[in-house]
């Protein structure tokens, strides 16, 4: 299965978070999702969102100036 794309890049905190979480409603538990960033307050916001929410980061990559966080989505049945 593939990921699905979220493109963040050059919106401000907290916006990516926001977008995330909109992204996340639309996908169902064990898909993924690509979330593309350039503010660097994403590495800490969004994987705190994920701890609260129950979904977990499956890696984050820093790649020049863009920010790549993969999230596995885990839905409560």
């Amino acid at each position: 299965m593939t990921d699905t794309v979220l493109d963040a890049r050059r919106l401000l905190c907290p916006l990516p978070v926001i977008r995330t979480q909109d992204a996340v409603q639309q996908l169902q538990d064990g898909q993924t999702l690509r979330v593309l960033c350039s503010d660097p307050g994403v590495l800490h916001d969004i994987p705190a969102w994920c701890r609260i929410h129950g979904h977990e980061i499956l890696d984050i990559r820093q790649e020049e100036d863009e920010i790549v966080i993969r999230i596995l989505v885990c839905t409560a049945d």
